[in-house]
């Protein structure tokens, strides 16, 4: 048959990215407890297409990523995508994955125990002789703000806030460290499940640890550089602001972010 994809074009432009967008597909992940997680991830695949190539082969996405779904790791991410690259003839390929990820979580007094959600994404490049891979974490968190509880004789406004990691992949980690470095530096983590004695605990300890956006990013940032050497991260905080028609918003960005060599 004719492979259309392969016949020459005139129109000399060439295409940075084409592939395949939103595919939902069940994926298996490293589990720090447990070994191994299974979820669902939603998947963006692409390649670089020279100027004198009509089209890419979609199907050798899919078919690639096939063979590897049931082992997505931080360290083989980029394995597969340099298989990607090499079946599509590209100089370049990147890939993107989003999940939830689930940690069973006991309640703070009750110990009461329920399933917690976090949303995580893997990004990646993979060219001929370098390669760049970026994790992200996101942590749904308390926040009690230190300038109410000053002023106010009674109480203080709280509102759950969002906490965004993203590090490039240097030493390898664990997502369950990011998520306890993140609610430790939060007024409160968040939970499934809890008792009443439990949301006494959960009160009264934000109202002893206020944070604003700004303490959170630089707590958080201080966390990550105690666990390890990464090339590159970044911390975003967001409140949803109780007491305000607007969020509260920071952002840290620490190192500068590095092609790797294959090698």
């Amino acid at each position: 048959m004719v492979d259309v994809q392969n016949l020459n074009d005139e129109r000399n432009i060439p295409i940075e990215k084409v592939g395949v967008k939103n595919l939902r597909y069940p994926v298996t992940v490293l589990d720090k407890e447990y070994g191994q997680q299974h979820t669902v991830a939603t998947v963006n695949l692409f390649a670089n297409l020279p100027h004198h190539y009509k089209g890419t082969h979609m199907s050798r996405f899919i078919e690639v990523f096939n063979q590897h779904y049931t082992e997505i790791q931080m360290p083989t991410f980029l394995t597969m995508l340099e298989e990607m690259r090499v079946a599509l003839d590209a100089e370049t390929a990147y890939g993107e994955i989003r999940f939830p990820y689930f940690l069973q979580k006991a309640a703070p007094v009750s110990g009461q125990r329920g399933m917690m959600s976090y949303s995580c994404w893997f990004i990646g490049e993979r060219g001929v002789h370098a390669k760049r891979f970026v994790v992200g974490i996101e942590v749904p968190v308390t926040t009690l703000c230190p300038c109410s509880k000053e002023i106010s004789a009674r109480g203080a406004h709280n509102q759950r806030g969002i906490v965004r990691v993203q590090l490039q992949l240097g030493p390898f980690f664990w997502i369950e460290d990011i998520i306890a470095i993140v609610e430790s530096a939060a007024s409160s983590g968040l939970y499934t499940l809890l008792k009443r004695e439990d949301e006494r605990f959960v009160t009264e300890r934000a109202y002893d640890h206020p944070v604003f956006v700004e303490d959170l990013v630089r707590e958080v940032s201080v966390g990550i550089e105690q666990l390890d050497s990464f090339p590159w991260f970044s911390v975003e905080a967001e409140n949803m602001e109780s007491i305000h028609n607007h969020e509260a918003y920071a952002y840290v960005e620490r190192g500068e972010k590095q092609w790797q060599s294959n090698g």
